[in-house]
């Protein structure tokens, strides 16, 4: 009786260890990962050549090639790739050059008097079309007389184009304009159309280009080719901006207020015809001066009313 119950608690002892070891899960799922299938060709460690020190591809059990043991420090980012340049917005089908061509340049920003600007620059440098268009009036000859300032000739020699726009540009004081020119002539933006100088009333001047913004009239309304549109913004845009800012529907929407002759209203009249004897000799004497060209721009005045 003893015996059969030393055998009863030992057969007890081994069903309860047996129970405990046997995790189970939910609905009596094991809990355990499945045994692997054994190789029967490899060694112990499964392994075909029997080298228990190696891993079953083959490979020593080394730390460093165990995944996750890399050390990350050695990997090297790629190089970062230049930015991409993106072109400007196009805002206009028209596309636009800068009206000095080749030269360093610098322009006022604000009103004096008319809506234009004096572009100085060196003598020689090129006056070019602004845009594609034709040829509208060309001046070769300096007319303009500090005794009697007459208003039509106070931009010496000038060339004006009517754009594909339809707006009118303006460029005067010009040194020489360029032989051919003509009314009625096709022009391309960047085509040279005179080169800078200071004819007209900016002969007391440095080199510069008198540039304006306008609309086509006949030649009896000179005050509105001097400029009804301020320029600065547009040639800011076209110079380092964007070329197909166009000047358009500014133009044409003054031109709806203000109608297409308006009247003049700044600086319109002239000196009187006679001459004072004084005057004439000062323009004798100027004509004997020979004159030199230079290259180099001589600083613009604080105050360009005087080439109004």
């Amino acid at each position: 009786m003893r015996s059969g119950r030393l055998s009863a608690v030992v057969v007890g002892a081994v069903l309860l260890a047996g129970g405990c070891g046997q995790a189970t899960g939910v609905a009596g799922v094991s809990m355990r990962a499945p045994a692997m299938a054994a190789d029967p060709s490899a060694g112990p460690t499964g392994d075909p050549s029997g080298d228990p020190s190696a891993t079953p591809s083959g490979t020593p059990t080394d730390a460093a090639s165990t995944p996750g043991t890399e050390h990350q420090s050695g990997v090297q980012r790629p190089a970062a790739a230049d930015p991409v340049k993106v072109p400007p917005p196009k805002v206009s089908k028209y596309d636009y050059a800068f009206p000095v061509k080749g030269c360093k340049t610098n322009y006022q920003r604000k009103l004096l008097i008319i809506p234009k600007t004096t572009i100085w620059a060196a003598r020689g440098c090129s006056f070019v079309a602004p845009v594609d268009g034709v040829i509208d009036e060309v001046n070769i000859n300096n007319r303009w007389k500090p005794s009697t300032d007459v208003g039509s000739d106070r931009e010496g020699r000038f060339v004006s184009i009517i754009g594909e726009d339809g707006v009118r540009y303006l460029g005067g004081h010009l040194d020489s304009v360029t032989e051919g020119l003509a009314p009625g002539a096709k022009v391309k933006a960047g085509q040279e159309l005179g080169k800078v100088g200071n004819t007209g009333n900016a002969r007391d001047t440095a080199p510069n280009l008198y540039f304006a913004i306008s609309w086509k009239t006949g030649p009896a309304y000179w005050w509105v080719r001097r400029g009804m549109v301020e320029p600065w913004d547009y040639l800011d845009a076209w110079l380092k901006g964007n070329p197909t800012l166009s000047p358009k529907e500014e133009t044409f929407k003054l031109r709806r207020k203000l109608g297409e002759t308006p009247a003049c209203t700044t600086l319109c009249s002239s000196r009187s015809a006679s001459s004072p004897p004084q005057e004439e000799e000062k323009e004798k004497e100027r004509k004997k001066k020979p004159t030199t060209p230079t290259q180099t721009p001589t600083p613009p005045p604080l105050n360009d009313t005087g080439t109004l």
